[in-house]
């Protein structure tokens, strides 16, 4: 009865609902919200949109959704509106720390998270590697090195500030097959491989190769060495097999098991220039308290004790 060209004025159709539910969704945009704020809400009224979507598509194939369509918008306009008023997590910092340390480090994380309630978010690597990651805009904290130099550098650069020493590491023979590591094994020709950290990258390669010059072995070595990026993937290296011998960190080795241990020779401090390693608070942890916190705690006497106890000398 009648010309009825459109929809009953009682009826709405899923694009004119769609349309109106989008400039409701426009209307809650924040408007001069942090960036964080902004992004979590562009990605929930993505999720809102594309609820409208699929609605819509359903109602053209005749099922009828209205009701159930807009319990839905109002469930993901409440959840967008609860994350926008929620302030963003500043209870955390990250910590890219050299590989050597990393063993230690979770010991601080677990005590310093207990007596602090932050967290820590840790990333590992060779120095160099880091080094460079934070040069191009790694959103890393606070940066543990095996060295002093690149801290030094970053400092000089205006990328970093508070720099101090929080450990000195040694360096260890090390063979888990072996019982009779010492001194004269670097005169036995008849292993073929020995690991080493990139002296290029890492500290404790540095080292490694000062030992051997100090002695008149590197040329002896020369084309036995079997190089790792970290002072980690060497160890690993000599852990798998890969490798018979090893100059690791001597942290790592005092850090295994009885069992797994094998035999090692604690590297005498005067034959490789000192591994002094810095930390500093980077250009990206200077409004994080978090990251203030924790180089604080680095510095105080029970941190100190669990740095002294996995195997390092203290500054």
């Amino acid at each position: 009865p009648g010309d009825q060209s459109g929809p009953p004025r009682s009826q709405e159709t899923a694009s004119d609902g769609a349309g109106r539910i989008g400039k409701t969704i426009s209307r809650l945009t924040p408007p001069a919200g942090t960036f964080e704020y902004r992004l979590l809400f562009l990605r929930n009224r993505h999720v809102a949109l594309g609820v409208i979507g699929l609605f819509s598509h359903s109602e053209r194939r005749g099922f009828p959704i209205k009701r159930f369509f807009f319990i839905c918008f109002f469930a993901v306009a409440l959840s967008v509106l609860a994350a926008c008023s929620a302030p963003p997590s500043g209870d955390a910092a990250t910590i890219a720390v050299a590989t050597n340390f990393k063993t230690t480090l979770e010991k601080l994380e677990t005590d310093f998270e207990a007596r602090s309630g932050h967290t820590l978010n840790v990333v590992s690597g060779s120095t160099g590697k880091l080094y460079a990651q934070i040069v191009n805009g790694a959103p890393y904290d606070v940066f543990l090195a095996a060295d002093q130099a690149r801290p030094e550098r970053l400092v000089q650069d205006g990328q970093a500030d508070a720099r101090f020493t929080y450990a000195i590491g040694g360096l260890a023979l090390w063979s888990p097959g072996r019982d009779d590591i010492s001194p004269d094994t670097l005169d036995d020709p008849g292993f073929t491989r020995m690991a080493i950290a990139n002296p290029d990258l890492a500290p404790y390669g540095l080292a490694g190769v000062q030992l051997l010059e100090r002695l008149d072995r590197k040329a002896a070595w020369q084309s036995r060495l079997v190089y790792g990026e970290s002072v980690g993937q060497a160890f690993a290296f000599v852990s798998t097999g890969n490798a018979e011998i090893g100059l690791v960190s001597a942290a790592q080795v005092l850090a295994l098991p009885d069992a797994s241990e094998g035999s090692y020779w604690l590297i005498p401090h005067q034959l490789h220039d000192p591994i002094a390693q810095d930390a500093v608070l980077l250009d990206h942890g200077q409004d994080n308290a978090v990251a203030a916190a924790f180089l604080t705690y680095l510095q105080t006497s029970d941190a100190r004790d669990i740095i002294r106890r996995s195997g390092y000398r203290l500054p």
